[in-house]
């Protein structure tokens, strides 16, 4: 359990990238969920003891990850937004090398850690070959791989999937997944549907507060009943933001898709629509701007 009270960080520009952020983060996979800008890479490096924090605590199964951290360090994973590889290096050597930075002495737990980690993120086949020549979600695998050295008890990841085509993406999530069900995993992004493919924990953050937690599933179920969607032209949008609560706009077959939420039917030619996370997340954040405030 990694716990998380009143953080808060401003920068000498003025800019309050976290203001009191309080979380319980359980084992299991957990999605920090927000815009770009939102303060999500600040909490990660945070977490990460890469920055300090202005104010608040952080504990990791009771250690003191704000005062302790070498010892935090020996229990994380991170894997950060850019992250960077020797182009001319090979996976094998790479990880190796990593493994030795980890504190693995010993040539043969060394190899089998290394082995099996290749084995795991299904880089075996292409260890010999040079970093520089691996697709995207190949990179984003090996990072996941020296990641995961020394068996750590918290593993971070910020925005692992972004540029990752369908598969790649659909790989890496599956592995996140695998690796999630022991340790505890934060999923930095501003994809939903990352989040709610894997999360069974999540929370909303933007402009650095804390505005929703909760699990996915349950969180979209509140909303059932309750969104509703037309399909108009462009030039009509406008006067439905103005006149309803509207929550997202999706383009389809060059028509606008204008989703809707009210407790009622809004009439006019708007059928019922299945609630789903994104529609959790467009509201969240609609409330909150329009409110100016925090969401319970």
């Amino acid at each position: 359990m990694l716990t998380i009270q009143n953080l808060s960080k401003t920068y000498a520009n003025g800019v309050q990238a976290l203001q009191d952020v309080s979380l319980e983060i359980p084992k299991g996979m957990f999605g920090l969920l927000g815009p770009n800008g939102a303060g999500k890479s600040t909490l990660m490096r945070t977490i990460a003891t890469l920055q300090e924090s202005d104010t608040g605590t952080m504990f990791l199964n009771g250690l003191d990850v704000l005062g302790e951290k070498e010892e935090v360090r020996k229990l994380l994973g991170y894997l950060p937004q850019e992250f960077g590889v020797y182009p001319r290096v090979s996976a094998e050597a790479m990880l190796d090398h990593f493994a030795i930075l980890k504190g693995i002495t010993n040539g043969k737990e060394r190899k089998e850690t290394v082995d099996g980690l290749l084995r795991m993120t299904n880089l075996w086949d292409v260890r010999k070959q040079r970093l520089g020549t691996f697709s995207g979600g190949m990179q984003q695998r090996f990072g996941i791989a020296q990641a995961l050295l020394g068996q750590p008890k918290l593993i971070i990841v910020d925005e692992p999937t972004a540029g990752l085509d369908p598969e790649e993406r659909q790989r890496f999530l599956n592995l996140l997944s695998e690796i999630g069900e022991g340790v505890v995993v934060i999923l930095s992004t501003h994809i939903v549907d990352d989040v709610g493919e894997i999360c069974s924990r999540m929370a909303i953050i933007d402009t650095g507060r804390l505005l929703l937690t909760g699990d996915p599933r349950d969180l979209s179920a509140d909303l059932a009943g309750k969104i509703w969607k037309k399909m108009v032209d462009k030039d009509e949008v406008d006067s439905y933001q103005r006149s309803m609560a509207v929550i997202s706009t999706r383009l389809f077959a060059g028509r606008t898709v204008v989703r809707v939420h009210s407790e009622v039917s809004p009439g006019d030619g708007f059928e019922l629509a299945a609630a789903d996370l994104e529609d959790v997340y467009f509201m969240t954040l609609r409330e909150t701007r329009e409110a100016g405030g925090l969401v319970n």
